[in-house]
């Protein structure tokens, strides 16, 4: 990232480092079902993991390719579109992760 300032005083700061990921057996991820604020659909919500950006969408990769379905991932959130709380369990399960619910 590429900060310009005019201020001849400005000290860029750069950004806070990423958590380390913890490994699958680990993670303590919570796999909801929501349905406010999405215009009526429902989505599927894994939140709690912890680790770098780039693991969280690889995971997020992996969960939607393996539902056949969309979704995205952020702030150490996963949304997967559609109700598929027990798939999603079940995969994770299957990836290493037994502390998921």
């Amino acid at each position: 990232m590429i900060v310009y300032s005019t201020n001849p005083d400005f000290n860029y700061e750069a950004d806070a480092p990423q958590p380390e990921t913890l490994a699958p057996g680990q993670q303590k991820l919570r796999v909801g079902i929501e349905r406010k604020g999405r215009g009526g659909k429902t989505a599927t919500l894994v939140k709690g993991f912890v680790g770098t950006d780039d693991d969280l969408q690889a995971l997020a990769k992996q969960l939607k390719t393996r539902c056949g379905t969309g979704g995205s991932a952020k702030d150490g959130e996963i949304i997967i579109q559609g109700e598929l709380k027990e798939k999603i369990v079940a995969i994770l399960q299957s990836l290493g992760y037994s502390n998921s619910k």
